[in-house]
């Protein structure tokens, strides 16, 4: 490549040589950032505590310090008796010691043996000396006795010509005086009223030593190079009933490696399993822990009431407490825009999970409630009362009323899109239902859907894809429309769990899941890969799952549980509250039986051999007039919807219509597939029989 004007390498060289080699470290590289700009992009530390911020936490605050003073009080009043004769019998003892003490401070006794010292030492001028100064401290000293003897003597002839109850009162304020100064120093008066547990306290010793036994070889590797490798950026503190620490564990090391490794590091730092709870976070580097450590096991301890347990009315638009996490603060869940999926094995409190938000339903009395509950127990039957829909069973009938409300929830989403397509612009700018529109406009107060233990309806053979459908197209669309969706279930798997169900739920809360797969359906795609691991839970951690969703990072979140009696009594107080608000709904009775067993039966026999086609409008005709008790109020959506899980779908017709004569192409469906769908319907039930 050549030049007119030539780099000229040797110049270059020699400035390089006249100014020193550039250091690729340079101190000036190296420089911390401006103050101001380290001050601006610094972290706020709030000056309120969390507990100050949070009405609810403040009220629990006040509400434990009164209980706990009340108890202190309650304790020490019930013992006065047996305080007052432990006085009684220690005040000679203590007026026998106050005198004596007294006698020795008057005599300057305590200075004897230094005087003693001198005369062994035949210290003359010592000795002078400190005969002196206690010649001066007694004379004082004795002058000021004698004003005390005086008063004493005073006081006692007040009292000689004063009332009864001040000689008692005198009486029990010396026995008190002396008692207390004729206490052993290890018999205290006061008993115990409350006994703290002793725990150690966290130190970074303790932490890194727990770290070093976890067998993960990128930390043992690093503490055997440098025992410093291992950093704290912030001070081991008490948060809470507890200790935390935040970690930056060596380069190369992720927090997932540690959480793998739970009870390992439990073991290391010789607490319960229940106690330890390592946490990751993201915003900072995939190596930054931290590390909580409580004083108790979080399943043990003691959690506090729901604060709506007394509460007669909610308002559903507005966040909720869930549960407390490992601190004991209080989590807080939102119902609006959202739609929320529970997850865990059998037995670790996904029904009492979804309670919580029904409730809230239940208790707003501008909200609609629908309830089912696919496994037959009956868990979700407290709330019937409350419910426009309910169904509880594990039979097909069950499953085929979940389908069916899911279509009626589809169809309320386009509804609910009519009326605010047509609202103006500045009633409903977002082109969203809003709190204030739950309650002005008729058709778009809050809907939610309750499905507990949803795998029996999108695994059944003949409702699932379907349903598994629809749940997607309403989650999808119900967020903006007031629609909300609540999802459990206890077997998250692809089958069990349709992907577009489990990808677009905004809310997640995982039990106890005993696998990657598991985990990554609940609570989103990577979560086990980002530390956000439900796997990690142990067979006491009931009600313990990992929320994520409810804020903007990951939160272990303990539900608040109630039992069967308590949501009896709230569904009650809901039930009156909309009984008040004039909201109650009349709940449908369900499509009768004889509808659900005969419809292909009942349809295939209106249509004539001649036919193989048929208009739906001509089949509605026909079976009202078969069975006007049963089809007097079926309609063409209805009709359609019910012959589709029979795999009978509605197609383009040519027919003639009889009140104008002319042809006309309608929807209608086909006599074979009809034929064949009763006929495949009569094989299964003959195959099951059998």
């Amino acid at each position: 490549m050549h030049s007119d004007d030539p780099f000229d390498w040797e110049r270059h060289e020699q400035e390089l040589a006249e100014d020193g080699p550039t250091l690729v470290d340079s101190p000036e590289a190296q420089q911390p950032t401006k103050l101001a700009t380290t001050v601006r992009r610094g972290e706020r530390r709030p000056i309120l505590p969390a507990w100050l911020r949070s009405r609810a936490e403040l009220t629990y605050t006040i509400r434990w310090s009164l209980g706990y003073t009340a108890h202190v009080a309650a304790y020490h009043a019930v013992r006065t008796p047996k305080y007052a004769g432990k006085l009684a019998i220690r005040a000679p003892r203590g007026l026998l010691k106050t005198l004596g003490g007294f006698g020795r401070w008057l005599l300057d006794l305590e200075g004897e043996a230094v005087r003693q010292a001198t005369v062994r030492t035949e210290d003359a001028e010592a000795y002078l000396k400190l005969s002196r100064q206690r010649d001066r401290r007694v004379r004082w000293r004795g002058i000021v006795a004698l004003f005390l003897v005086a008063a004493l003597i005073v006081g006692a002839r007040v009292l000689a010509v004063g009332p009864e109850w001040w000689r008692w009162c005198a009486l029990a304020l010396a026995v008190v005086v002396f008692g207390a100064a004729g206490a052993p120093a290890d018999r205290p008066l006061l008993d115990t009223a409350v006994v703290a547990p002793r725990v150690a306290a966290l130190t970074s010793d303790v932490v890194i030593r727990a770290l070093s036994v976890l067998a993960v070889a990128g930390i043992n590797q690093a503490l055997a190079r440098n025992p410093k490798a291992i950093g704290f950026p912030a001070p081991i503190t008490r948060d809470g009933p507890g200790w935390r620490a935040d970690v930056d564990l060596p380069p190369g090391v992720t927090v997932g490696e540690v959480m793998d490794r739970r009870d390992k590091l439990a073991s290391g730092l010789g607490r319960p399993l229940g106690c330890v709870w390592p946490e990751g976070n993201a915003d900072v580097s995939p190596s930054r822990l931290v590390l909580w450590v409580g004083d108790e096991p979080m399943a043990a301890s003691r959690q506090p009431a729901w604060p709506l347990l007394k509460a007669s009315t909610v308002d559903m638009a507005k966040p909720f407490p869930f549960g407390t996490d490992p601190r004991g603060r209080i989590v807080h869940m939102e119902l609006p825009y959202t739609n929320v999926l529970i997850g865990s094995i059998p037995g670790y409190g996904k029904t009492a999970a979804i309670q919580l938000p029904m409730l809230v339903a239940a208790l707003d009395p501008h909200a609609e409630l629908w309830a089912y509950e696919f496994k037959g127990t009956g868990g979700l039957d407290p709330l019937a009362k409350v419910c426009t829909r309910y169904a509880s069973g594990a039979d097909d009938d069950t499953a085929e009323a979940g389908l069916i409300a899911l279509r009626e929830l589809r169809t309320e989403c386009q509804k609910r899109a009519a009326i605010i397509k047509k609202l103006p612009k500045d009633v409903c700018p977002d082109n969203k239902v809003t709190p204030e529109l739950a309650r002005r406009i008729k058709g778009l107060h809050w809907l939610v859907a309750g499905l507990d233990e949803c795998q029996e309806l999108f695994a059944h053979p003949e409702f699932g894809k379907e349903a598994g459908e629809l749940a997607e197209k309403i989650i999808k669309l119900g967020r903006a429309l007031g629609v909300i969706l609540l999802l459990a279930t206890q077997r998250p798997d692809a089958k069990s769990l349709p992907t577009g169900v489990s990808a677009n739920v905004g809310t997640r809360y995982c039990l106890r899941v005993m696998g990657q797969l598991e985990n990554d359906m609940v609570l989103g795609t990577s979560s086990y890969r980002n530390g956000i691991r439900a796997t990690m839970f142990a067979k006491k951690d009931k009600g313990v799952g990992y929320l994520v969703g409810a804020a903007d990072e990951a939160q272990i979140v303990r539900t608040f549980y109630l039992d069967g009696p308590t949501v009896e009594k709230l569904a009650a107080r809901a039930y009156a509250a909309r009984e008040s608000a004039g909201t109650l709904t009349v709940r449908p009775e369900p499509e009768s039986a004889a509808r659900r067993e005969t419809l292909l039966e009942d349809t295939l026999s209106v249509i004539r051999t001649d036919e193989p086609k048929l208009w739906m409008e001509t089949l509605i005709e026909r079976l009202g007039g078969l069975r006007p008790e049963v089809y007097r109020e079926l309609t063409r959506d209805q009709l359609g919807a019910a012959l589709k899980p029979y795999g009978i779908n509605t197609t383009q017709v040519w027919g003639t219509d009889p009140t104008t004569g002319k042809g006309a192409n309608r929807r209608g469906i086909e006599r074979a597939a009809l034929a064949e769908a009763v006929a495949d319907r009569n094989r299964r039930r003959g195959d099951q029989a059998a």
